[in-house]
């Protein structure tokens, strides 16, 4: 059952409050780094893509799995699956039934919701552009993800997509979604983990991306979702602008990338 906002906010806030910042100190880590949080570390996990799992001590998390349930063998299963939007690089029904077991809960924006069959409705919530809600113990808020480039709008249109930020052991991490550099993102306080893309024509490319994360400086900062984009030119623009934030290379799209 979804929470209502005020309610939502109050739980959100008092992870906030109550969390104690470690410091980051990242290890290399089989399939990807892991980070000292509360109560244990998390773990980041690049699949391929917009695709990654993170472990934490709350339980394992998907982001917008695809390409097949056999790329997750190696991973844990499933607690909770986020879905940010519709396209297939993002949302695939068959990879979601490879994934999904018996407990795993899934969030979605609501036009992703509509499109789920009963079986997997029955273990979703939707949550829009601006809501809060809470699931394992996980605060989350859904951050509006579009573009903003005229030619770019039937690719994202305002008010359909999401992004996340999600409260957690101690953290709070941001998954940006398909988005260009949107006032909502540079408006973002208290960051320390962002995953963020940079493609065209779909997204944006890496200096538009670096702007964006210079606006709201996360401690961490993966480029995802780059396919052909340089992240190491997302990187040098970030230093120019003084961001201070640090850089990861996830194997997205095969070791060479890393």
């Amino acid at each position: 059952m979804q929470m209502n906002r005020r309610d939502a906010l109050k739980i959100t806030a008092a992870w906030a409050a109550a969390a104690t910042f470690m410091p980051f100190a990242a290890r290399a880590g089989g399939h990807g780094d892991m980070y000292e949080a509360e109560g244990g570390e998390i773990g980041i996990h690049p699949v391929d893509h917009a695709s990654f799992v993170m472990t934490t001590p709350l339980g394992t998390i998907y982001n917008d799995p695809v390409g097949g349930a056999e790329k997750y063998a190696d991973m844990p299963a499933a607690d909770l699956v986020l879905i940010t939007h519709e396209h297939g690089d993002h949302f695939n029904l068959d990879t979601l039934n490879g994934v999904v077991g018996e407990g795993t809960m899934l969030l979605t924006n609501p036009s992703v919701y509509e499109k789920l069959p009963e079986a997997l409705k029955a273990k979703a919530q939707m949550i829009g552009n601006g809501e809060t809600t809470e699931m394992m113990g996980v605060g989350i808020e859904a951050i509006p993800a579009y573009n903003l480039t005229e030619e770019r709008k039937k690719f994202h249109p305002k008010g359909r997509d999401n992004g996340y930020v999600l409260t957690l052991a101690g953290m709070r991490i941001y998954i940006a979604g398909d988005t260009e550099d949107i006032p909502e993102m540079r408006a973002l306080k208290d960051i320390d983990m962002a995953f963020v893309p940079m493609n065209l024509p779909y997204t944006m490319d890496p200096i538009a991306a670096a702007g964006g994360v210079a606006a709201f400086a996360p401690k961490v900062v993966y480029p995802y979702h780059y396919r052909d984009q340089d992240p190491k030119e997302f990187a040098a623009k970030l230093a120019e602008l003084g961001a201070g934030s640090e850089v990861k290379y996830g194997a997205w799209y095969g070791e060479q990338h890393a």
